[in-house]
């Protein structure tokens, strides 16, 4: 048996603050290794945004082990079977990794647990897993008990520093990014994406030292989608291009209510992985079960449901705000975290669509997709959720529009409307301004309204 170690990426593409990496690289010479293993995840194998994402961070994670004396071995299929296959052939004694939450990624584990060593690491989170407990020893269900009670553990963990690597006598085969075909081509719809992102974990720190001049006005300006006012590490987090420790540590000691907000959002993050780690299904299953006996519009069996799904993903159901942050999503891969409620309000109530369609265009469409964050938001949204907000509180999107002054928003994502002055640019239907070309809105909201609340009520029996 060799001395060389084996380290297994998934979301957790840097070299600084990796504990994985960190640790295997004092006990001998790495080998890192990702695995594209889209069977594993089924539903939620990476959409068409993320691929795009996860191809130039596998690129720059790639240079930049390269550049420390390493590299980065890429394979695709079983991930527990190429894994194994690797340490057998390197004589590896140990695979290390960071934990994960999705349910696939804990299904591995467990899966080469059982026939190799695997050493466990929590590096994608503030929190150890698991740890933050009520006072019964039981896992928190609702955000804000479980929020304080994180802040009652902080400081999170220590940062740890970019390894010293060492090569190993030989290295295994590999694949050619390029062959995975993560790209795309015909059409090659992501020139939005590309002009919007700058990957990797370089990539990740600028955008973390611009917002360190900025979050101060975070609690003031979160609401506002036409100023640039939020930190936009979603993605860079999500792929693990910079840690939530690295952010906290950045910021530990500021004063001020803007950075409490943003660290909140961090807490967020760790408790929607705290959800799905007690209801791993939690993308498939509504956690109030009576919302199983909702009778949703169905765009399968329904051409009236199928149009408004299409108006609500391609950004064309007149009301000027969804659409604005619809066509926001598919061009760049992104959306404003104000309007992805309200957009995801209104596909659920005011079309009556089922949130898990919602929930499978965002995976696909957003560079951030995330299944613990995704799933939890939406069902939030839906009133389905653990925690969530009721369903008969149905947001207004056109009240919402004027309220946080989305004028210039609007105008950036749909040209038709340009030429509309305040107020009739938030509701041009209404002004009987509509100027050709736009769509008239898909249903009223007053009809909306009443259309939800009746299948509400006749879920509930009422």
């Amino acid at each position: 048996m060799s001395d060389t170690q084996l380290v297994w990426l998934r979301r957790d593409l840097r070299l600084a603050d990796n504990p994985a990496l960190f640790e295997a690289a004092r006990k001998g010479p790495v080998i890192a290794v990702y695995v594209l293993d889209d069977m594993c995840a089924k539903t939620h194998a990476y959409g068409g945004a993320s691929r795009w994402w996860l191809h130039h961070s596998l690129a720059d994670l790639g240079r930049r082990l390269e550049a420390h004396g390493s590299r980065l071995i890429l394979r695709r299929g079983d991930c527990v079977e190429h894994l194994c296959a690797i340490a057998q052939e390197t004589g590896a004694a140990t695979i290390h990794t960071n934990r994960h939450y999705e349910p696939w990624w804990r299904n591995a584990e467990k899966s080469l647990a059982e026939r190799v060593d695997l050493a466990r690491y929590e590096g994608n989170f503030l929190t150890v897993m698991g740890s933050i407990t009520t006072g019964s020893g039981g896992q928190y269900k609702i955000y804000t008990p479980f929020s304080r009670a994180v802040r009652a553990q902080f400081p999170p963990r220590d940062l740890v520093p970019v390894p010293e690597f060492s090569a190993p006598g030989a290295w295994p085969a590999s694949d050619d990014l390029a062959d995975w075909n993560l790209l795309p081509t015909k059409p090659d719809w992501a020139g939005g994406i590309a002009a919007a992102w700058q990957v990797g974990e370089e990539a990740a720190h600028a955008r973390l030292k611009w917002w360190g001049d900025h979050v101060d006005d975070y609690d003031d300006r979160r609401n506002f989608p036409s100023v640039d006012k939020v930190s936009r590490l979603s993605p860079h987090l999500h792929f693990g291009e910079i840690s939530p420790v690295q952010i906290w540590h950045h910021f530990a000691g500021r004063a001020g209510e803007g950075w409490r907000v943003y660290e909140s959002e961090l807490i967020w993050r760790d408790y929607a992985q705290n959800t799905v780690a007690q209801f791993p299904l939690y993308a498939r299953d509504n956690y109030r079960e009576d919302f199983d006996q909702l009778n949703w519009r169905d765009p399968d069996n329904d051409p009236d449901a199928a149009r408004d799904l299409k108006a609500w993903q391609t950004g064309q159901t007149g009301y000027p705000i969804v659409d604005a942050g619809m066509r926001q999503l598919y061009q760049t891969g992104w959306m404003h975290n104000r309007v992805r409620m309200i957009t995801a309000s209104f596909l659920i109530k005011h079309l009556l669509i089922d949130w898990r369609r919602g929930e499978q265009w965002f995976w696909d469409t957003l560079v951030d997709a995330d299944y613990a964050s995704n799933s939890t938001n939406w069902q939030w949204t839906a009133g389905t959720g653990v925690d969530s907000n009721m369903f008969v509180r149905i947001m207004a999107p056109l009240s919402q529009s004027e309220k946080f002054d989305c004028a210039a928003y609007i105008r950036e994502f749909v040209p038709e409307l340009r030429g509309l002055d305040e107020p009739y640019l938030h509701d041009p239907d209404e002004f009987g301004r509509r100027p050709r070309g736009y769509p008239a809105k898909i249903i009223g909201h007053r009809a909306a309204r009443e259309r939800a609340l009746a299948a509400y009520k006749a879920m509930k029996g009422d």
